[in-house]
């Protein structure tokens, strides 16, 4: 919980409720999970999100006084597993509703071995059997256990209990380790020994946290012993892991645990005061959402409090606070203070919470989105030596980019090889030219093409419709050196245009298409952490040479990134779209690109219309939808010609992307200026239909915005929502409202589910300061990245966590959320502007 507490427990009692404190008893409620007094215990209620193995979201997981704290109860093949070990497959999960069980069915197939996971309430307790139909297979034996993994920083500077011997959990690890036949994939090395971690403790039951009753877990096995792994020697997001083997020769039950967490009869969660932390202009809407356990039975008013120089909170006059309903596990209220427009600093309280200080004022968006022009995407930036002052940021990476990947391959994050390398190289042979521009995907070190463009078409419209021409970041090509607070006379948001359109130039110079991207060869490259430029040589390959030897600038190891090259007209057309955008925009600042840019984007054209398409796809790597790359293609190319042919081809495209307007609107409404009269008619009646289901969206959940349920957090759609939403209102002012851009803004700045911290670093008074960028390792943050924000975790737990950076789906940076951050809050200053 963001937000000052005045009291000093940090949670709110059933006393001030008024709500029952009888003893706590493990119920199966009607979410399909357990509960008692301040505990859920989920079984399989989530499931790894087949991008990663281990997502630290499935098996067996305890949320314990609000906080979730375990997870990946499930059977695992090592003592410390991480995101690259293999998991079981999840066959088949059932409920019971009248004994109270919950059995889940998982193979591991490769092995031919199938187990049953199967929960029931005992008392306080959960008991929690494994089941297996056939003896453990021989492979498997002294492999093959239950783990249950609990968060480090929950038990940071707490002791535990293993039988009668005391311990205090590891601020960082240290444990003893041993040598292995096998490198676990988890460890982050691709090359050397194995080694795995000796366990920290063993007993027949632990005790942790026994000091903290909020933290206080129990766990004994009914034969065998207990063990416990710091999974943070194998990898920086590894977690305490408790672990029994499974017996050889058995079948049936063969392994029990009774897991019991401290139940706090009549703990009830504190209240949250959802708003935004960057604050409000006077003339936009305010609404705070106040979400509240479902048991909290108070009426209590919220007060509006202004700041006086004095540090006196003097309350403001605003109307009550009116009742939302239920939504995910809480209560929501809804206050409305847009009434109060005079500038100013002020705080939200609703009893003992109270916010952190916001301003109301006219300026607010005006350098909102600094940080992240100034110093995120300066970062981002692949093949720059980045220096900000005293720091280093970055070396020079990938020098030696980039070798062409192997056919037939299935690469790690989603990268994919075909039948053939549709280029001129041999598999494994070094393209020329790939070693400029781009930026670096997420919170890895990959150049993601369909990336690329988005950000390139994002930046350019921010461009041209804004025309931010703010100067703070020195960029030179030539020496390829950024100076992050330091002038050049050059528009930084130019210069960023520049720098990926010189990557999706140099992939049509070196193959004559668009890449899937370029990518880290192994495991060990792509779980790197720190400077990118220390993940290669910089020296690009030469096999005749030994490995580590290096001769006349060429390198024997093999550590250069790999190129992935299937043709997919998919991914030609969403980087013609670009180049034609960026085409524009460099009109007067570097012509040479911008005349190189112009004509690739319409040689692409040309030569993808002249055959049937290349229809390539893997993962989220290979475009999007066909149908909208194209169209994305024509209006791009229309705004930069005029030529008809583009307009003519827009028109023949809008039956088919009437089907997906949610999708396209933005694109489809860009092409107005220039395509006929009947080209608006044709879309006013899906202009109106997209307003009628916003209006649906603003009564779907108390925030007014689209709240995704998948396995990455819903940030992104939230802010493709409001840009929509700005794009329709803009060509069509009578239709669409424009509110929501502000509830947009608003919910990325605070006014979400589950806290109210902003999710863009630096930017809001409490932001992300634990963040899964590059420095992630350091728990620390980007200033002006964006992360996708609130996981819903199946059936209705939101989460961010604020205190481990290592959840991907909640906090890591992409740099396609920083350009719609960008342009979205730009879109915000117009309109108050144009009010």
């Amino acid at each position: 919980m963001i937000g000052l507490l005045l009291c000093t427990a940090g949670a709110v009692f059933s006393q001030a409720s008024g709500a029952q404190t009888t003893a706590p008893r493990l119920t199966l409620g009607d979410g399909g999970y357990y509960e008692s007094a301040g505990v859920n215990w989920l079984v399989f209620s989530n499931w790894y999100d087949g991008l990663f193995a281990d997502s630290k979201i499935s098996g067996v997981e305890l949320i314990q006084q609000g906080a979730r704290t375990a997870t990946n109860g499930d059977v695992r093949l090592s003592s410390t597993p991480g995101q690259w070990d293999a998991i079981g497959r999840l066959v088949e999960r059932k409920v019971d509703p009248k004994t109270g069980v919950i059995e889940a069915s998982l193979e591991y197939p490769e092995h031919q071995f199938r187990y049953t996971i199967r929960a029931e309430p005992r008392g306080d307790a959960l008991r929690v059997t494994v089941a297996l139909p056939q003896a453990l297979p021989a492979a498997l034996e002294g492999k093959a256990g239950f783990n249950l993994e609990f968060l480090p920083t929950a038990y940071f500077r707490k002791s535990y209990m293993a039988d009668d011997r005391a311990g205090i959990f590891p601020l960082y690890p240290a444990s003893t380790m041993m040598l292995t036949a096998e490198r676990n994939p988890a460890s982050g090395r691709s090359d050397g020994p194995g080694a795995e971690p000796l366990p920290l403790a063993t007993g027949k039951s632990f005790v942790l946290a026994p000091e903290d009753p909020a933290r206080r877990v129990s766990v004994r096995t009914s034969e065998g012993t207990i063990q416990l792994f710091d999974g943070r020697d194998q990898a920086q997001n590894g977690w305490f892991v408790l672990r029994s083997l499974l017996p050889s020769g058995r079948t049936g039950n063969v392994l029990e645990w009774t897991v019991e967490a401290a139940a706090a009869p009549g703990w009830l969660r504190p209240p949250v005061i959802g708003h935004s932390q960057l604050g409000y202009a006077p003339a936009e809407k305010k609404v705070a959402t106040i979400e509240l356990d479902r048991g909290d039975r108070r009426r209590l008013a919220p007060r509006l409090l202004r700041l006086s120089a004095s540090g006196a909170a003097v309350p403001v006059s605003v109307g009550p606070a009116k009742a939302w309903g239920d939504y995910l596990r809480y209560r929501y209220l809804t206050f409305d203070f847009s009434n109060v427009r005079t500038p100013g600093l002020y705080q939200l309280e609703y009893g003992d919470t109270r916010t952190a200080p916001f301003r109301i004022g006219d300026a607010l968006y005006d350098d909102a989105w600094h940080p992240t022009l100034d110093v995120y995407f300066p970062i981002a930036m692949d093949h720059m030596f980045v220096n900000e002052a005293y720091r280093v940021w970055h070396g020079e990476p990938h020098r030696d980019d980039a070798r062409q990947a192997p056919v037939n391959h299935e690469h790690i994050d989603l990268y994919r090889q075909g039948p053939t390398t549709d280029t001129k190289f041999k598999p494994g042979e070094h393209i020329p030219g790939l070693n400029v521009g781009g930026w670096l995907d997420a919170g890895d070190f990959d150049i993601r093409t369909q990336t690329q463009y988005a950000v390139i078409r994002s930046m350019v419209e921010s461009w041209e419709r804004f025309r931010p021409a703010r100067d703070t970041t020195a960029i030179d090509q030539e020496r390829r050196r950024v100076e992050i607070h330091v002038p050049d006379g050059a528009p930084d948001l130019l210069q960023q245009i520049r720098h990926g359109t010189l990557q999706l130039v140099a992939q049509f110079d070196a193959v004559g298409h668009a890449i899937h991207g370029i990518v880290e060869p192994d495991v060990g490259q792509y779980t790197h952490l720190g400077d990118a430029s220390t993940k290669t040589d910089g020296l690009v390959y030469d096999p005749k040479l030994k490995p580590g030897e290096q001769k006349n600038g060429r390198s024997g190891t093999p550590d250069d990134r790999w190129a992935f090259t299937s043709r997919a007209s998919a991914l030609n057309y969403g980087s013609a779209a670009a180049l034609a955008a960026a085409s524009r925009a460099l009109k007067g600042f570097d012509d040479s690109l911008a005349a190189r840019c112009l004509d690739i984007a319409e040689r692409v054209w040309k030569e993808e219309h002249s055959h049937a398409p290349n229809t390539f796809r893997h993962g989220n790597t290979t475009g999007g939808p066909l149908e909208a790359e194209e169209l994305a293609a024509a209006v791009e190319l229309l705004a930069a010609t005029r030529k008809s042919v583009y307009a003519e081809r827009v028109q023949a495209l809008w039956p088919t992307i009437e089907k997906s307007f949610t999708r396209d609107a933005a694109t489809a409404v860009a092409a107005l200026p220039h395509m006929p009269a009947s080209y608006r008619a044709a879309l006013e009646p899906a202009v109106r239909a997209w307003a009628a289901e916003s209006d649906k969206i603003a009564k779907a959940n108390p925030y007014g915005v689209p709240i995704t349920t998948g396995g990455w957090a819903g940030g992104g759609t939230v802010l493709d929502y409001g840009l929509a939403t700005y794009a329709l209102h803009k060509a069509f002012p009578e239709i669409v409202k424009p509110d929501a851009v502000f509830r947009a803004l608003a919910f990325i700045h605070g006014n979400h589910p589950g806290s109210d911290i902003s999710f863009v670093s630096g930017v809001g008074t409490q932001s992300k300061e634990v963040a899964y960028g590059n420095n992630r390792a350091d728990f620390s943050f980007i200033a002006g990245g964006v992360v996708p924000g609130v996981l819903i975790l199946k059936p209705d737990f939101p989460e961010n966590k604020e205190d481990w950076p290592f959840l991907w789906g909640e906090n890591e940076y992409v740099v396609t959320e920083g350009a719609a951050y960008i342009q979205l809050v730009n879109a915000a200053r117009d309109l108050l502007r144009n009010r």
